[in-house]
């Protein structure tokens, strides 16, 4: 066949290469087999092999590789499946039983506080810091890790079966943080870890389960439940909830607002919420990020809460999570001065201070202590204790403070007070004061130190801080500024009633009491005395008798409210220590004016710009991590009419809200 231009140029015929198929049927060869007659095998193979010939070089090469790569796929398949058939045949009945399962995440144990740990004798391995965080949950662990138990695989089901039943027989703390206590013989003697000290041992007497929830109680989890409705939706595994827009932001990328609220949803007793927020910590939860993070934030709501969670649910998860951001926080101490760093690079373990100055805050670096003094008691590793213990000895020993009041600032290469003469129980300063308490009565009231200083800054306060308003005569704690008293007091101040009441319970001064009482009733009217009933950040008392002036007077700049805890936790503690129920109530309104005025329909609650507009208070669009881990769980706890619920003689709660156990002597 011929183009017609082809053909008119007189040019050769076109070749065409083509396969010639021919099907043969099955009687086709004369009904023999391949076994037949030769002659008809001779036959067919000769014109196999002509039609082989007739292919072009290209056409038989395509087939032979065609056939080669079919060949070689066959043996490697054979191989793989040969090989698992022997691994499956030659597994041994033992190997079957051992080999762990594939599942979910555990739900949360009864908790066991833990066992005191071995010392470095006992143990000369110590606790060895994950350089590389596994992402799949470690198995669950129901007490401290003792020498015996770190030296026993983790995977073995027997002695994992014998340990649940020992922990069966210790102290439990069921949903809502009621502490159970059967009976048990006492435990075999252990050397003690050096001011190290131990949790509560001994026969005690069964306390009862919580009782029935009250309606304000039953108010708080609904609050919370719509709290986390938002997070889970549009802020999940993220550090804040952003409810108007419906987004989250960021301040270290590590989940703050769920580790934060991990130990409230079990005191609330959302076991659903809590199993969720569990399997995100256990596959989610890595710290081996190349991020800065503060020491004490992260400290006081990471660290802390892990390790209360830990506490509440006996769940070992928590705990190997605790150790390795405690070991990632280690390098902020290597400094010249043993005053910490602020901020930590988890993932290179570096850190540094503020890219603007070289100093830290005095709170920040006296408020972790809490929290590296129990990770030494749970692992045995006294490293942790060591560099807060030598903090607080430094800062014992300095001057420049007043009658036990202490400056703002540290720097850290000098370890000496910056900015003297300013002082303070607002910010930068707070906690200081309260972890003075608290470690003396972490630590079973033996470190008479921490007493000593702790009731020399009272006395302070008293001298140089306190004053009346006018007209109402209410105490207030205002600042110092190189001789000037300023009638300014911000509302992190109001933590001091509630630490008051606890240092006069642990059998401080009966006027610490009273002090606690009139100091209350102020935080109260920081609310009451604005139009939505909620207190702004930072107040100015009326000090001059003059008619138709309130107490409380706000300056547009400070008339914002972020969700703080620390009047409903006050409240707490007056309400638990003294039983008058009128706590209870001024708590209430304060509930009803967070769900009034910062409450977001699609789920959340966001900090208002204006508590004096109650027309407009302008949503500033964040929910702040501690609004769940402190705010709720302290309106929880206020009411509640059971003191057996995190029993305030057994329990202390960091700054962050977050309870660790109280250490008995050894």
């Amino acid at each position: 066949m011929f183009p017609p231009a082809a053909a008119a140029a007189g040019a050769e015929p076109l070749r065409r290469d083509f396969i010639s198929v021919t099907l043969l049927s099955p009687g086709a060869d004369g009904g023999r087999s391949r076994g037949g007659s030769g002659n008809g095998w001779r036959r067919r193979r000769r014109a196999c092999w002509r039609k082989w010939k007739q292919l072009s070089r290209l056409q038989r090469s395509v087939i032979l590789f065609l056939f080669a790569f079919l060949a070689l796929c066959g043996g490697i398949s054979y191989t793989n499946i040969a090989g698992h058939w022997r691994a499956l045949t030659s597994r041994s009945p033992e190997d079957q039983k051992t080999e762990p399962e594939i599942r979910g995440p555990k739900p949360a144990n009864p908790v066991v506080l833990p066992a005191p740990p071995r010392n470095a004798d006992a143990d000369p391995g110590g606790f060895k810091p994950q350089k590389h965080l596994r992402r799949r949950p470690p198995n669950l662990q129901v007490r401290a890790p003792r020498k015996d138990l770190r030296e026993k695989p983790r995977d073995d089901p027997k002695k994992a079966e014998e340990g649940n039943k020992e922990e069966s027989e210790k102290t439990a703390i069921s949903w809502r943080g009621a502490v159970i206590e059967p009976d048990r013989s006492p435990e075999p003697p252990s050397r003690k870890t050096p001011e190290v000290g131990k949790p509560p041992s001994g026969k005690t007497e069964i306390r009862k389960e919580p009782g029935p929830l009250s309606e304000r109680q039953l108010a708080v989890i609904e609050a919370f439940r719509h709290a986390w409705k938002g997070y889970r939706a549009f802020a999940w595994g993220h550090d804040e909830l952003k409810p108007l827009s419906k987004s989250f932001s960021e301040w270290f990328g590590l989940g703050l607002t769920l580790i934060d609220a991990l130990d409230t949803m079990w005191i609330l007793g959302l076991k659903e919420e809590f199993e969720e927020a569990r399997k995100w910590v256990a596959t989610e939860l890595v710290f081996e990020k190349n991020v800065d993070v503060n020491l004490f934030e992260s400290t006081i709501r990471i660290l802390g809460g892990l390790l209360s969670t830990y506490h509440l649910s006996g769940d070992g998860l928590f705990l190997e999570k605790a150790k390795d951001i405690g070991n990632r926080l280690m390098p902020a101490f290597n400094t010249p001065s043993k005053i910490p760093f602020s901020d930590v690079n988890i993932g290179r373990g570096t850190a540094h201070p503020p890219r603007w100055t070289a100093d830290s805050t005095v709170a920040e670096v006296t408020s972790i202590q809490l929290e590296f003094r129990e990770l030494s008691r749970l692992t045995g590793d006294d490293r942790f204790q060591k560099a807060v213990n030598d903090v607080m000895r430094h800062v014992r020993a300095l001057s420049g403070k007043k009658d036990g009041l202490v400056p703002m600032f540290i720097n850290t290469n000098s370890g000496l007070f910056t900015h003297l003469a300013v002082y303070t129980l607002g910010a930068r300063a707070d906690s200081y004061y309260e972890y003075l308490l608290k470690q003396w009565i972490q630590g079973g009231k033996r470190e008479n130190e921490l007493r000593e200083d702790y009731v020399q800054a009272i006395e302070g306060v008293k001298r140089h801080l306190l004053r009346k308003s006018e007209p109402s005569k209410l105490t207030f704690v205002g600042e110092l500024a190189h001789g000037h008293f300023s009638a300014k007091m911000d509302h992190l101040v109001c933590f001091l009633p509630g630490t008051l009441a606890l240092g006069a319970h642990h059998g401080l001064a009966a006027d610490h009491m009273d002090l606690a009482k009139a100091l209350m009733e102020t935080c109260y009217q920081m609310y009451r005395q604005v139009e939505t009933g909620l207190s702004p950040e930072i107040v100015h008392f009326n000090t001059h008798p003059q008619n138709g002036h309130r107490d409380v007077e706000v300056k547009p700049a400070d008339r914002h409210n972020l969700l703080r805890p620390e009047t409903v936790e006050s409240l707490f503690y007056l309400y638990r220590l003294t039983g008058d129920k009128k706590y209870q109530d001024w708590g209430w309104e304060i509930l009803r004016s967070f769900n009034k005025y910062t409450r977001v329909s699609s789920g959340g609650f966001s900090s208002i710009n204006n508590v004096q507009n109650p027309k407009s208070p302008e949503p500033r669009d964040k929910m702040e991590s501690f609004f769940l881990g402190e705010t709720l769980k302290y309106m929880f706890l206020l009411f509640s009419d059971d003191t057996d619920v995190l029993d305030l003689d057994r329990f202390v709660f960091n700054t962050e809200a977050h309870p660790l156990p109280i250490w008995t002597p050894a």
